[in-house]
């Protein structure tokens, strides 16, 4: 089974430009942002722009459930702040709301924080809050929760916290959930070869459920496992290493999404994506 595997691409000069850089890279897969990710508000997307994407999408192969838009850096759905958690969620839905403009079906984001001014159980109830009024304002884009490295007051680092999330989303169709790699090691779930690679899955299933996987980030981690500290390293060149890239890429888990690189060199991308598919296919880590 081949894999979708890709990376997060600029949408400078528009968001139609996103699966031509991917395109570029021999990307398969691919993330981007839909507007500025660390600005409040953005235009909205014109009609052109919109068809544009589409158009390229098509053209390239690329279809909705291998592209993964992330959110804006500056929304927390979890905010204690009832002032500020409103404008994250109004700042959510229209994220939401612009990934269905361009025909996607997955928006990943990050959980949120309780900047500790609130207990976690009470950052977590607001946060799937959060979740359910997007879904409710919204028709076809699943909130796809990433996993966080547990650095700070951020939520979402252990698979317990993203199954109570998920408990109590109402429409537990369009919920679902993406594992960063560098997230996951520096959190405390190893990776380095295939029995941890098997047995960090079968806890993610056991605790939330495989169904709800739909897609990962594969960073490699500068520093060592369980540092709560989120630092990426290219494919290979990490604490993670080739041996768990190679299990990674092998596992019946990560066979039909999106696979995404958010590691810290553009330029070796293509070089990243194909090593990763020769990992796929070698029997020699």
């Amino acid at each position: 089974m081949t894999r979708y595997i890709g990376a997060h691409v600029s949408i400078a000069g528009g968001v139609e430009n996103a699966p031509l850089r991917a395109g570029e890279i021999g990307a398969t897969a691919f993330a981007m942002f839909t507007k500025n990710q660390r600005q409040w508000r953005a235009p909205a997307l014109s009609a052109a722009s919109v068809e544009a994407f589409r158009n390229n999408c098509e053209a390239l192969g690329y279809e909705s459930q291998y592209i993964l838009p992330h959110d804006s850096y500056l929304i927390n759905l979890g905010n204690p702040d009832p002032e500020k958690l409103g404008r994250s969620r109004e700042a959510f839905i229209d994220e939401m709301k612009r990934a269905e403009t361009l025909g996607l079906t997955l928006l990943n984001f990050h959980p949120g924080s309780h900047l500790r001014e609130i207990p976690e159980r009470e950052c977590l109830r607001t946060i799937a809050e959060s979740i359910n009024l997007a879904l409710e304002a919204t028709s076809s884009v699943t909130a796809v929760i990433e996993n966080t490295a547990g650095q700070g007051s951020n939520l979402g680092h252990s698979f317990e916290q993203i199954a109570e999330i998920i408990d109590r989303i109402e429409d537990r169709r369009r919920v679902g959930a993406c594992l960063d790699t560098c997230h996951l090691f520096a959190a405390g779930y190893d990776l380095r070869d295939a029995d941890a690679v098997e047995k960090t899955f079968g806890t993610f299933d056991d605790t939330v459920g495989l169904e709800y996987l739909r897609g990962m980030h594969l960073n490699d981690a500068k520093l060592g496992l369980g540092s709560r500290r989120d630092r990426h390293e290219s494919i290979g060149k990490g604490s993670i290493g080739t041996k768990g890239f190679a299990a990674l890429v092998r596992h019946p888990a990560t066979g039909d999404i999106p696979l995404i690189l958010e590691t810290p060199k553009p330029e070796i991308w293509k070089d990243e994506i194909a090593l990763l598919h020769s990992l796929e296919q070698s029997e020699d880590c």
